[in-house]
């Protein structure tokens, strides 16, 4: 039967459950369960088919235990339940037929109310399945017997009440299923009508095991912290320079973060106008440059001739005057300048870099 905790030999005084006892030709497992949890007990125990044990003593186990087939006497009740032997006693968790109950435990089996009887009519049944730190919750059921579609099993979320899974009569369970909460609600009802053999449906906890970043022994916290500290700014610095990098004028405009292509675009223009407005200044700056130098020149050589023109007698003490000194004549190529120019405008008009100026 399921749910038994196993078959143990009974030597007399004391039996292995030291609490109540009691004898009926009408016994059965659930019939002698439910008087021992009504009394507060913990385990129960059926002798010979007739006789009914309760107690708490965790020893029960004391003068040893025997053969599963050593407990197979059938119940007076019900000659389908084995009800222990002679000097034979077959225990019970008394948590098992339970119309509700709270489980905190990583692994436990439910069982339907009554069980292993058949379940009552109008019973409406909950029972808690709260694992602190569980990842998930697998169930599997090793029995599912509900006779119709009105009478149901449910599983909700502890904390919301949101229905998770719903199965009856015709919506049979997988045998197998996850529930990735760590408190789930265990519902059950059945209608006025109908009875069944029930369910019994065993749950095991997963917990997952987290990995944490150790430090090393010889490592301080501060010396943790300051390293955590040296990669954010680390981090940040290398974030401005890739910024800078991805606003570079030599990436299209839709690669750069932030972009405003219009903003682009009318400084561009704006550029534009100014640099036609520059190349115009400097170009008629360079004119009256190169028309100052040349009438400069004109100037100068005119003084100069003027100075070489000697008279009829300075002609014959020519000789003995010491020849002038040298001239030097400065030419200024305004066309040169203009090129170099005209290329540096020509290699700027297209920066749209607001690092870049006028």
């Amino acid at each position: 039967v399921p749910g038994n905790l196993g078959c143990y030999k009974d030597h007399g005084e004391p039996p292995p459950l030291t609490g109540t006892s009691e004898t009926s030709n009408k016994l059965t497992i659930q019939t002698c369960i439910s008087s021992c949890r009504s009394q507060q007990f913990k385990f129960a125990g059926m002798e010979s088919g007739y006789a009914c044990f309760c107690g708490n003593n965790p020893d029960y186990w004391r003068y040893g235990e025997a053969a599963s087939t050593e407990c197979n006497s059938v119940c007076f009740g019900d000659h389908t339940q084995p009800c222990g032997g002679d000097g034979r006693v077959i225990l019970f968790d008394t948590l098992i037929g339970a119309c509700g109950g709270n489980y905190t435990s990583a692994t436990a089996v439910i069982y339907s109310p009554d069980f292993p009887d058949t379940y009552g009519t109008g019973k409406v049944c909950y029972w808690t399945i709260q694992v602190p730190g569980a990842s998930q919750i697998h169930f599997s059921f090793a029995l599912f017997e509900i006779k119709d579609a009105t009478d149901m099993v449910e599983l909700l979320d502890g904390y919301t009440y949101n229905v998770l899974a719903r199965f009856n009569g015709k919506n049979r369970p997988p045998h197998t299923f996850n529930i990735s909460l760590d408190f789930v609600i265990l519902y059950f009802f059945s209608d006025e009508i109908n009875q069944a053999q029930g369910f019994a449906i065993r749950y095991r906890a997963v917990k997952d095991n987290v990995h944490q970043t150790k430090i090393p022994m010889n490592q301080t916290i501060s010396e943790k912290i300051n390293e955590q500290a040296n990669l954010s700014i680390s981090a940040a610095r290398s974030s401005k320079i890739l910024y800078v990098i991805t606003t570079s004028p030599s990436h299209p405009s839709s690669s750069m973060p932030g972009n405003i292509t219009r903003k682009c675009g009318n400084s561009k223009k704006n550029f534009a106008k100014a640099q036609s407005r520059w190349t115009i200044y400097s170009l008629t700056a360079l004119l009256i440059l190169s028309v100052t130098a040349i009438v400069a020149k004109i100037f100068l050589h005119i003084t100069m001739r003027s100075h070489q023109i000697p008279s009829a007698t300075e002609t014959e003490d020519s000789s003995e005057v010491t020849t002038a000194g040298e001239i030097w004549s400065i030419f200024y190529q305004p066309s040169t300048s203009i090129s170099i120019f005209k290329k540096k405008l020509r290699s700027q008009q297209d920066d749209c870099n607001p690092l870049v100026g006028n």
